[in-house]
């Protein structure tokens, strides 16, 4: 039987098909998938320009589409053309077939018309509410037309619907005892709303003025999964009418990708040594020196390489480490700061240009601002602290810190996501903040500030802390108890036995 996922984003390699955090997990999956020989099919966008890019001008970010490189269309291959109904109009969708092993992406493209075109232009870049919700109006379409047509409703066992905008489809009906919702964040760009005319328009269906496609999808389904222990604790009380309805299933990394070979080797053919553990983080910490001189001219040495690298945005708070940067000028240290902000995203923006600054009047501050998966590569492997800061209650689970300790690479982390599943604290990493499980509103709320002056006194203590320890017995001690117990627990394959084989 075949198992399927539908996603609004997903890396691929060789693609620019993803934004961020959902669309790498999402690539994950498929390469887990395909080496566990499952019958999966991943659904998607072909976005023809990508992201964004981000240039500056001094210290004014300038943000512009991506490239997709020529390897990546050589990896696709065309499919037949078929067409679907959008605003009263064929459009003619062409789908394009990436494979890897037992595991199928299938993206789709709007070929014409014109106005159709931009459906599939950036990812999460839209003019308007309804220019957003015709884009996954045609993912729905699409997808539905392609298994009913191409694969055959009685072949498949599961669909997983990856957040609600992917949750349209639920509209068409046929066999939607097959669907899951997977919800992969709390906040409320995770749970759009859509005037009940455009799915009138659309569907053939009017259930209200106004539509949450989160709680649409969560009253037709028999089950929700949910990425943390702590989400499902959240989620259950903001939509509490639900609660029996969420399944956490942690979120996991492949790997493969994300281990440094010889510590990955290790790790499979059960060699896992201090002393290789050692070695390795010098020969990463020299390749990241490498990468980091395309951007600017230094020497690591000795010194501690601490890395913030995520999303601008405000709920991860990158401020904590460029407030810490500014008060201590005096740290032998050098701080490797990545991420790309949404274009309209004044908050990231303004992040972004705070880190541009850093980058031109510090010598030892490297901003990657064309933060990628193959610059996680190198940051994530090459570091001795990864920072992960978000709002206590904002991060569903996160990632990012797995890919840093199944390399030995310690987390100075907030209590928030799949952190507090895995990581204890002064064993094999570190933690600071409050465990928040009410959802605080960080735009609105007067707490928000006094939670985030609290946080910022203990992460600037125990990060002082840590670098002090920089090196000795207590820190390596650490370091080695992330490599030796960490990867089991967050391997991407078995995350997905508890998805679709326990």
């Amino acid at each position: 039987m075949v198992i399927v996922s539908i996603t609004p984003e997903i890396y691929l390699e060789g693609l620019n098909t993803y934004a961020g955090g959902l669309g790498v997990l999402e690539g994950d999956k498929f390469y887990g998938a395909g080496d566990l020989g499952l019958d999966y099919i991943v659904f998607s966008l072909m976005y023809r320009r990508g992201y964004v890019d981000l240039e500056f001008r001094g210290e004014e970010p300038i943000t512009k589409p991506q490239r997709n490189p020529r390897e990546g269309y050589e990896r696709l291959r065309p499919d037949d053309q078929f067409s679907v109904h959008l605003r009263g109009e064929e459009v003619i969708v062409q789908p394009w077939i990436y494979r890897y092993r037992s595991a199928r992406a299938v993206l789709f493209e709007a070929v014409c018309p014109m106005w159709a075109r931009s459906l599939t232009d950036q990812v999460y870049i839209e003019e308007s509410n309804e220019h957003q919700f015709l884009r996954y109006s045609l993912l729905a379409k699409a997808t539905y037309y392609y298994i009913k047509n191409c694969i055959g409703l009685e072949n498949i066992s599961v669909v997983d619907l990856e957040e609600a905008h992917t949750s349209l489809i639920l509209f068409i009906g046929e066999f939607n005892d097959k669907f899951r919702l997977v919800i992969h964040t709390p906040g409320p760009w995770g749970h759009p709303g859509f005037p009940g005319d455009y799915i009138a328009r659309e569907f053939g269906v009017f259930i209200g003025d106004y539509v949450s496609l989160t709680e649409v999808a969560l009253e037709k389904l028999g089950s929700a999964i949910v990425v943390s222990e702590k989400q499902k604790d959240i989620l259950s009380r903001v939509f509490p009418k639900y609660n029996n309805k969420f399944k956490a299933i942690t979120n996991g990394i492949y790997l493969k990708r994300w281990m440094h070979p010889d510590l990955y080797r290790a790790y499979i053919e059960n060699k896992m040594e201090r002393e290789l553990l050692v070695n390795t983080r010098a020969k990463a910490k020299k390749e990241l020196e490498e990468f980091l001189n395309k951007y600017k001219e230094l020497e690591i040495g000795d010194r501690p390489v601490i890395a913030w690298v995520r999303r601008l945005s405000r709920y991860k708070r990158p401020y904590l480490i460029a407030k810490f940067i500014e008060e201590h000028p005096e740290l032998d240290v050098v701080y490797v700061l990545g991420g790309k902000p949404h274009p309209r995203d004044k908050d990231g923006l303004d992040y972004a240009r705070w880190f541009r600054r850093l980058h031109l009047r510090l010598n030892n501050v490297v901003y990657v601002h064309e933060y990628s998966v193959e610059a996680a590569q190198y940051i994530l492997r090459g570091s001795d602290l990864l920072l992960y800061t978000p709002f206590s209650g904002w991060e569903a689970c996160g990632t990012s810190y797995m890919k840093s300790l199944v390399n030995g690479v310690p987390i100075l982390s907030s209590r928030d996501g799949g952190v507090i599943e895995i990581v204890e604290d002064n064993v094999n990493s570190w933690l600071f903040g409050e465990d928040i499980r009410d959802f605080i509103n960080i735009y609105t709320d007067e707490r928000a500030g006094e939670i985030d002056e609290r946080d910022y006194s203990e992460f600037s203590y125990r990060l002082l802390e840590i670098i002090n320890s920089y090196g000795s017995d207590k820190y390596w001690d650490i370091a080695y108890n992330a490599y030796t117990t960490i990867p089991g627990r967050v391997d991407i394959k078995n995350v997905l036995k508890k998805y679709y084989i326990d």
